[in-house]
């Protein structure tokens, strides 16, 4: 990863795509998109400035991006397997969450179950009471728990495996999520980019499902275990 690659996912993780980071800081979408294409060392300062400010980074930590810690875990990062990458995105925000003091202490417990959501053709979420099951693991702060029915989410998710949900009618591009499409619920990525929005399969056997005027969707939680 480089320092324009590293630019480009800070500004989709926090605003979702460039051209939403553009207009939030005031620098012309144009601009910001020949920095990311010419390379940050052919931009003006004026606009690194801007930019680094809308991050919440410094210069320096831009400048000096190929010697950092995170340009250094990305460099083996990329040579992961996708399962193994995913190992590592858990535990990054594992370490996030424990930095801001959100403990997460594994139990054995009961929770409340409020039905399925499909990683394959659809489901349909429960109206009435949860069902109480047990369970054993880690229970993070969430407001609602849910299984996983299909493959599509492999290999982040298994079939039949318990997740659990932050009630939230938006999010960011590449955060996975429970959403209403056509009146089912699926656990899906969220991706929003130049190509459009959509919701995005793990498992490259499943079709993209497009998030347009010929369907109805509707994001209703972000997956936080």
């Amino acid at each position: 990863m480089n320092r324009e690659m590293y630019l480009k996912e800070l500004m989709e993780a926090k605003y979702g795509t460039v051209r939403n980071f553009s207009e939030q800081i005031k620098v012309p979408y144009t601009t910001i998109r020949s920095i990311l294409e010419r390379g940050v060392l052919n931009a003006k300062m004026e606009n690194i400035i801007n930019i680094c400010k809308g991050l919440g980074i410094t210069p320096e930590q831009l400048y000096n991006f190929e010697d950092s810690v995170v340009a250094n875990i990305s460099k083996i990062a990329v040579r992961l397997t996708e399962k193994r990458q995913i190992n590592v995105y858990n535990y990054t925000e594992q370490q996030y969450n424990e930095q801001n003091n959100i403990i997460q202490m594994p139990v054995q417990s009961d929770i409340k179950l409020y039905g399925a959501v499909s990683a394959g053709t659809g489901e349909y979420l429960l109206d009435n009471e949860p069902e109480l099951v047990p369970y054993e693991g880690v229970v993070p702060e969430h407001d609602y728990a849910v299984i996983v029915n299909g493959v599509s989410m492999r290999p982040l998710f298994e079939d039949k495996q318990i997740i659990f949900v932050k009630k939230t009618f938006e999010a960011r591009s590449g955060q996975v999520v429970i959403a209403y499409y056509d009146n089912q619920a699926y656990v899906k990525k969220y991706v929003n980019d130049e190509r459009g929005a959509r919701f995005v399969s793990l498992n490259k056997s499943y079709d993209d499902m497009p998030i347009d005027e010929t369907h109805e969707a509707e994001i209703i939680g972000v997956v936080v275990l």
